[in-house]
């Protein structure tokens, strides 16, 4: 039997770990690591068109599949192109390997061709960055990194120079047993002491959940149950906690509607589950506040605490619930429930109003048609900008759908190359790309990934001509649009070109039937649909200090429509709200 090189032995590693695919573009440094992913049956490449969105795609199978997922760039220009969708997927917090083939090893530090320091550049986009200097070095090195990525749920990359990969690796290397999932973390007993101690004290309690929660839906229903509470999410949370759910007062930040917001600043003990919301300006400052994290380093960094708890939330709650006195009185969970039932009534009226015949269409029209057509396990990918809006406020959690995007590190162009990565996961699931015609066009490139290996991914396409979250900011700060303008093609036309399914929709009685021939259509395929870059509106609350830098300021002015199949569950939780 021929002798492993130093490529095999990382391929062969990577497939232990339980790697599928590497998404990536080849090159020269790279090419040993190719060639060994072409002789291992275990493993698939995938040839992507730009290596930012070989990045992505593992990101996004990383958070579909809560497994390793794994990429890789050429030396140079190639590998650095990765950064971003790494720095997505590190905020993200989805465990990715990231391969940056490197220079002759030689020739390292010596200004050589494509000469960078992939080590040095993705340490803050990563738990582990470290450079493979020599063989013998390889296979603890790459299991280590397997380990901080998988551990502490986050990036790490091995740089590799492409002399080294061809190599004859090590005799008898040391295989260390690989750490493929996380463990469950329990509090310690001072704090569920604590903690049951605050509970038992207040009278009107409020649970702020974010993507800690996923896993936990059961315990957080019973819980909320035993304290009477109204619970809210943050926008990553949405999936996890607000379908089937008795108690929910909607969702607080930059998108939010409903009462979230009163809840939590009307509470006296608010409890954050598995949430890191960014946005400290929406939260209270007057009230108890005890938080509960997995990662200690996300305690307190937002707000003031009262009691931080290191644990996940499943096990907090498995904890807690039986050792907390349950609650009678409703009155301030009755009172937050009818509030976010009026809130959602308010603003649904401006959506239905001669919405069907509105031209250009009314995106939040064709988002709510996209939420009732779209299956029931459905993973839609979400573009940044107005398209989180759309998703925000249209898509109907159950349980089983997906709604993943850049919510945390708010890149533009991550819809299309997340829906890849997902499409890849199951090929017989629907995955729903949500993409603006900025995103879109970015990283047009890869819609051509897409009819390579005909993958199923339908891109459905606001198409308003501008980069319109852009806008709105520029409008919030008093200046006039300048820059935002989009001249766009004919979408349907470059998909048909591309050997992809394309329809462009211009009158909203054309819509469903265009979302529904794409949805049937077997390979790729692009819905192209004209709408309204005027949709905007103002939030459920406002201050000056909320409207302060780029992040703050989109929430002046967002979509103030209809909410979907929310109001109808406001209204069935109200069924709960005794009578006088």
């Amino acid at each position: 039997m021929a002798k492993q090189n130093v490529a095999e032995q990382f391929v062969d590693i990577l497939v232990k770990a339980g790697v599928k695919r590497l998404y990536g573009v080849v090159g020269d440094s790279l090419n040993p690591v190719v060639d060994a992913v072409r002789r291992n049956a275990a493993i698939d490449w995938v040839h992507v068109r730009h290596e930012e969105t070989a990045a992505f795609a593992a990101g996004a199978e990383a958070q579909i599949t809560g497994k390793l997922a794994a990429c890789a760039g050429s030396c140079g220009p190639g590998n650095l192109h990765l950064i971003n969708g790494l720095y997505d997927a590190h905020r993200s917090m989805a465990p990715v390997l990231a391969l940056a083939s490197h220079i002759p090893s030689s020739e390292i530090g010596l200004g050589y061709f494509q000469e960078t320091h992939p080590d040095r550049l993705f340490q803050e986009c990563s738990h582990y960055s470290e450079l493979i200097s020599s063989p013998k070095q390889m296979p603890r090195l790459l299991q280590t990194a397997i380990q901080n990525a998988v551990g502490r749920s986050g990036v790490s990359v091995v740089s590799l120079p492409g002399d080294i990969a061809d190599q004859p690796a090590p005799e008898k290397a040391a295989e260390t047993a690989l750490v493929t999932s996380r463990p469950s973390v329990r509090p310690g007993d001072a704090e569920i002491d604590k903690l049951v101690e605050m509970i038992d004290k207040a009278q009107k309690i409020t649970l702020f959940c974010g993507s800690g929660t996923a896993g936990a839906h059961a315990e957080v229903m019973e819980f909320a149950e035993k304290v009477k509470s109204p619970v809210g999410h943050a926008l990553r949370g949405k999936e996890w906690i607000q379908y089937d759910n008795p108690f929910d007062v909607g969702m607080s930040g930059l998108l939010g509607y409903g009462a979230a917001y009163e809840a939590t600043h009307e509470c006296d003990l608010l409890i954050l589950l598995g949430t890191d919301f960014p946005y400290n300006a929406f939260l209270p400052d007057d009230v108890q506040i005890a938080q509960v994290d997995v990662r200690p380093e996300h305690l307190g960094r937002r707000s003031k605490l009262d009691l931080a708890v290191w644990g996940d939330v499943k096990e907090t709650l498995r904890c807690l619930t039986p050792r907390v006195k349950e609650k009678v009185n409703r009155r301030f969970l009755d009172k937050m429930l009818k509030k976010h039932a009026d809130a959602l009534e308010g603003v649904v009226k401006a959506y239905t109003r001669k919405v069907e015949k509105h031209v250009p269409i009314h995106p939040e029209y064709v988002a709510s048609v996209l939420d009732e057509l779209a299956d029931d396990d459905a993973v839609f990918t979400v573009d940044t900008g107005m398209c989180n809006v759309w998703a925000a406020r249209y898509i109907t959690p159950n349980g089983r759908r997906r709604v993943i995007g850049s919510f945390s590190h708010g890149s533009m162009a991550n819809a299309l190359p997340m829906a890849i990565g997902a499409q890849f996961t199951d090929r017989r699931r629907q995955v729903v790309s949500m993409s603006g015609d900025g995103g879109f066009s970015m990283l047009m490139g890869d819609f051509l990934t897409l009819v390579q290996y005909d993958l199923p991914v339908k891109v459905v396409l606001f198409n308003n001509s501008s980069l319109g979250m852009v806008e709105l900011e520029m409008l919030v700060a008093g200046l006039p649009s300048y820059g935002t303008a989009n001249k766009n093609p004919d979408f349907a036309a470059v998909a048909q070109a591309c050997g992809a399914y394309g329809v462009r929709v211009e009158k909203p009685k054309d819509l469903a039937g265009a979302l529904k021939s794409a949805f049937k259509h077997k390979g790729p395929a692009l819905v192209d649909i004209v709408t309204d870059p005027n949709a905007l509106s103002i939030p459920p609350k406002i201050s000056a200090e909320m409207v302060t830098g780029f992040a703050l300021s989109a929430s002046k002015i967002v979509l103030d429509g209809g909410v979907g199949r929310m109001l109808q569950m406001a209204r069935s939780n109200l069924r709960n709200v005794p009578r006088p």
